[in-house]
């Protein structure tokens, strides 16, 4: 392959559409570089939306963080080998800021304090601590700190979301939660969120779903529904439903997949092709293979059709186990791209603990690729595999973001620098 004639040429390859895929991208576009991007965007359907930089720390205390940047500093100290540890706390706050500011101008804004973490109600009826949540969720956090009697809707047909369950699990942290279960207008037996939230986008069904909630608001200072305030739109949604009942109206993230990660991806696809990146959703990186002196050549899309791809340099964000950039079996854990090394891998009778709900988390949540202070994968002795090759994202060890609470925070941070790294690079060449 590396001796075929590539269709497309560029500087750098990204490989992956999740959530440093995409920021990667974004920040990229940036740097006035030829950008090719491959990747399924499926998986950011699986983000909450929520923006979380650290939540716990540290894990085995179950310590929730309320100020991320000394927590993060003091994570840096104690763990050298976490991905934060590599970057300077001003390098995060300036990838997370861009990233919020990116959305804010695609008129979906954040809403978030510089130095506090807020506390969000979950569909779970469990709280967590987040960095920055949409919009829409955003009143939320004040409603509930505030304890204010709120009227809390689900939705006959409507599975993974139930208020009265939210409802009993926050009675102790609030107790003015009043649970009710109403028709969603013109629906059949069975609801689905993303359905709900573009027909919510119609002012005629905005206008019917307040008339059905209206007869239960009673003494509500605010209602609270699952993430279906619209796709696109959802300031003009949550203006005018918020409007129609008299009330503020915000949303708790339904269980993955959800609408707050359709509406991210949505928005990626929408802008990331305008700022200049070529790119090919929904076509996977089939090959890779080292070019002769230096570079790569990448055959992007299926077998029946496919192009071939030559990058200068590449980046890749192709997620764990769930993304694909991670595979498990009984011989062991393998990167399914490069076949690069991957670190922190325990033996496998070591890999859980015997209690799945073990405080500290599971080892192999921290296998992954160790990376140099240049993002690059290195090998046992510490040494890149290759220059021009860079890692960001949750496939990076020495981390466990879904205890930790930072997974969006760590693929942007990461992605960031991995990035700049790949720019100093392709400018020396």
């Amino acid at each position: 392959m590396n001796n075929q004639k590539a269709d497309i040429h560029c500087d750098l390859m990204i490989i992956g559409t999740g959530m440093a895929g995409m920021a990667a991208a974004l920040f990229a576009a940036g740097q006035d570089l030829d950008i090719v991007q491959a990747g399924r965007t499926g998986q950011l359907g699986f983000a909450s939306g929520l923006i979380d930089v650290l939540g716990i720390y540290p894990v085995a205390r179950s310590r929730i963080v309320k100020n991320p940047w000394p927590a993060i500093a003091d994570l840096g100290r104690h763990e050298p080998a976490h991905p934060y540890a590599k970057m300077a706390i001003s390098e995060i706050q300036t990838a997370v800021d861009t990233v919020l500011g990116f959305f804010e101008q695609a008129g979906y804004p954040y809403m978030y304090r510089k130095n506090q973490n807020m506390i969000m109600p979950t569909a779970a009826g469990t709280v967590k601590p987040t960095y920055a949540a949409a919009h829409t969720m955003a009143h939320g956090q004040a409603a509930m700190a505030h304890q204010q009697p709120c009227l809390l809707v689900d939705f006959k047909g409507l599975k993974g979301f139930g208020s009265r369950m939210i409802a009993a699990n926050l009675a102790r942290t609030w107790p003015g939660l009043r649970p009710v279960t109403i028709g969603f207008p013109e629906a059949g037996t069975e609801l689905h969120p993303e359905p709900m939230a573009r027909a919510l986008e119609t002012a005629r069904m905005r206008e019917k779903l307040a008339e059905n909630i209206a007869p239960y608001l009673g003494d509500a200072a605010c209602v609270a529904l699952p993430a279906i305030l619209g796709i696109s739109r959802t300031q003009k949604v949550t203006k005018e439903l918020s409007g129609l009942l008299g009330v503020p109206v915000f949303e708790i993230s339904t269980m993955v997949p959800g609408v707050s990660g359709i509406r991210i991806m949505e928005i990626f696809q929408q802008h990331l092709p305008e700022m200049g990146i070529n790119a090919f959703f929904q076509h996977n990186v089939r090959k890779a293979c080292r070019k002769t002196g230096g570079g790569w050549v990448f055959e992007v899309g299926d077998r029946s059709h496919w192009r071939l791809v030559s990058a200068r340099a590449a980046l890749v964000c192709s997620g764990r186990f769930l993304g694909g950039g991670l595979h498990a079996d009984r011989a062991g854990i393998t990167e399914t791209i490069f076949n690069l090394p991957v670190a922190r891998v325990p033996e496998r009778d070591s890999w859980h603990h015997r209690d799945l709900l073990h405080a500290g988390g599971h080892p192999v949540n921290r296998a992954g690729l160790a990376v140099d202070t240049s993002f690059r994968p290195v090998d046992d002795n510490n040494s890149p595999v290759w220059p021009d090759l860079f890692a960001a994202g949750t496939i990076l060890a020495g981390q466990d973001w879904m205890r930790e609470k930072c997974g969006s925070g760590l693929s942007i941070a990461t992605a960031y620098a991995a990035v700049r790294a790949a720019r100093r690079f392709l400018e020396k060449t």
